[in-house]
């Protein structure tokens, strides 16, 4: 464990998903790293739902795996529940999530964190930080008990814990969630440096019994037959390793939204004792009945939270309202009238610092060395938390040991995307992510998460090479599927009687075996077992492998789609290719806007990409800001 006056190469702040990321990355590429946190038992724990994944959270997960991060690697283990959502659509949005065995969850990121040689652990409160104007280290960190750390990189990864209050009812306590203590002092460390603050909420629902919970009366709802893991490293013939459960679906309806309504008067949020703003896309259900009042219900997603827990966690129910209120509604609800509560929801009030103040690196634009990452700059959920925590992690090391930092760009990564709209559009609401955000998304797919984002792990040291040159065979052995493909043809009398067979047009002229691969009567999986097919493609699809070939199949029916991508992502990267000092002072334009010179200002974009993207900048703005750049040249 680390000491006094002790100086680590980089320090994180906070033992969640964003810190645990941060720290493991930063110990695997070479660094001394010290991860501080109040409470050692805590490491890990989901501190909301038990659960992994979901709708654009799960491509999260398989980037950070093919990065070389973590969070795919410890779902897959303590997952007890695997479900691909979103199989009626098409591939772009088809999304992994696992339901966690939440306590199985924490042990397994505890015990990783311990395994890792350069990694310390530092078990206490951080209540202050003083920079250093030394050339060696960014600053140096108070404890409460008096303890001092210096560093020469800081990852600030506090969750929701900065001056953190708990709101149920009227009822108000610090903490950063039930039975933790907030962390105080810290947010005026910063904010005396000039960085700006701001406060947001989030909230979490009822636990209740799981025996007292009637079954029989709701909706079932199991998890795939064939489940897919989220990391490369899981050996799929031992997967999944934890005995599978079912989760269960009721809904909410009149007699709740009346008995919820009961407590409005007593509600924090509705009475304006809790300032901070809210996720829009995970509200509280009295903000659900009062935002949608002609709705007459709302599902709620009753899910165990490990297999030797008795508690039920009741996703869609998250609530700051009085006990007895939340009691008397949740009596209403099919399958709940017996159902004993165990905790209570409640709201958490805490301090963030808008993002906008990072550079893409995630570093802090007043002070470099200092970086943040997770709910601290305003997003909300597990999978966004871990993935700011694993490009600050690298960016930290990468500075030290002289190596390029990692910048992902939106047509790259969700990653990117995510990073990109942190801090060029800025929000005062938690942000979460959403395939409906990547303008790219049908490049941007779960599926081909490791060919896109592999060699980036690679060159940063966390991904072996042996690892990269197999995802670069696997994309070499696509491309020349693809060729053969396309390059073979095939005349009508050849396929007509075994495309009749399945319910397809006939051919009228000869057609390449992409085109027919592309037919949904038909599909590439079928195409390989036609006996009419010519040697040459027939031995390239029997190369590739079932899984080769599916990841070919989607790639085949987007291919247009793609192409037309690529030319956008083209004259995107034209313009993020011009970078715009940080010292310019953009008021002294005048031809743009009065709204582009002030969100220039207080934004500071990096690139004239960067500034395209920010709401208000016009692209008039954008052609009047290329003007005076290239005649800077």
């Amino acid at each position: 464990m680390a000491t006094d006056n002790d100086i680590v190469e980089v320090a994180v702040i906070g033992g969640g998903h964003a810190g645990i990321e941060a720290a493991v990355a930063a110990a695997r590429m070479g660094c001394k790293v010290a991860l501080i946190t109040a409470d050692a038992a805590a490491i890990g724990r989901m501190s909301c739902n038990p659960a992994i994944g979901g709708t654009a959270k799960g491509h999260l997960v398989h980037e950070i795996d093919a990065l070389g991060g973590v969070m795919g690697e410890l779902a897959d283990a303590t997952g007890i529940q695997f479900r691909l959502l979103n199989r009626s659509k098409g591939a772009a949005v088809w999304s992994s999530r696992c339901q966690s065995d939440s306590a199985a969850y924490a042990r397994a990121a505890a015990a990783l964190v311990a395994a890792e040689p350069r990694l310390s652990l530092v078990e206490g409160d951080v209540v202050g930080f003083e920079p250093t104007s030394a050339p060696d280290k960014v600053g140096v960190l108070r404890l409460a008990d008096g303890r001092t750390l210096a560093c020469r990189r800081l990852v600030v990864a506090t969750g929701t814990f900065l001056n953190g209050v708990l709101h149920t009812g009227s009822q108000a306590s610090p903490g950063g969630r039930a039975g933790e203590r907030a962390v105080t002092g810290l947010s005026a460390s910063f904010t005396a440096l000039g960085i700006a603050t701001g406060r947001l909420k989030t909230g979490t629902p009822p636990r209740l019994r799981r025996d007292t919970v009637a079954v029989e009366e709701l909706e079932r709802q199991p998890g795939d037959d064939h489940p897919l893991p989220f990391s490369h490293r899981t050996d799929r013939m031992a997967f999944p390793v934890l005995p599978q459960i079912e989760c269960y679906i009721t809904h909410t309806n009149g007699d709740t939204h009346a008995a919820l309504a009961k407590g409005f008067d007593q509600s924090p949020m509705f009475t304006g004792r809790i300032r901070g703003a809210g996720p829009r896309y995970c509200p509280s259900i009295e903000d659900k009945v009062v935002r949608f009042p002609d709705r007459d219900r709302h599902q709620l997603f009753l899910e165990p939270e490990g297999l030797a827990s008795d508690l039920i966690y009741v996703n869609g129910f998250s609530s700051s309202l009085p006990a007895p209120v939340q009691k008397a509604a949740l009596r209403t609800v099919p399958g709940l009238a017996t159902a004993e509560i165990v905790r209570y929801g409640y709201a958490v009030e805490y301090d963030y610092f808008p993002a906008h103040q990072l550079q893409p690196t995630l570093e802090s634009k007043r002070l470099p060395g200092l970086f943040f990452a997770g709910q601290v700059n305003g997003t909300s959920g597990y999978e966004e938390a871990a993935a700011q925590g694993l490009l600050a992690g690298i960016n930290a090391a990468a500075g030290l040991l002289g190596r390029d930092q990692l910048v992902l760009g939106r047509d790259e990564a969700y990653i990117g995307v995510l990073l990109d709209d942190l801090v060029a559009k800025p929000s005062d609401e938690p942000y979460r992510i959403f395939t409906s955000r990547a303008e790219h998304r049908l490049a941007l797919r779960q599926d081909n998460a490791a060919r896109r984002l592999t060699h980036h792990g690679v060159r940063v040291g966390l991904v072996e090479e042996r690892r990269g040159r197999e995802v670069a065979a696997e994309q070499e052995a696509i491309e020349q599927l693809f060729s053969q493909l396309e390059g073979t043809r095939v005349a009508p009398q050849q396929v007509n009687a075994w495309l009749s067979r399945r319910g397809a047009a006939p051919l009228r002229a000869p057609e390449s075996l992409a085109a027919l691969a592309r037919r949904p009567e038909v599909g590439l999986e079928a195409l390989s077992d036609a006996r009419w097919l010519p040697a040459p493609a027939s031995a390239a699809l029997h190369r590739s492998g079932p899984d080769l070939r599916s990841a070919g199949a989607i790639e085949l029916k987007y291919a247009g789609y793609i192409a037309r991508e690529r030319e956008a992502v083209a004259r995107t990267r034209r313009l993020d290719a011009m970078r715009i000092p940080a010292e310019l002072d953009f008021g002294r334009i005048t031809a743009l806007s009065q709204e582009a010179r002030e969100k220039l200002t207080l934004l500071r974009p990096s690139t004239l990409g960067q500034a395209s993207r920010i709401s208000g900048v016009s692209a008039a703005d954008v052609s009047i800001l290329m003007v005076w750049l290239r005649g800077r040249r």
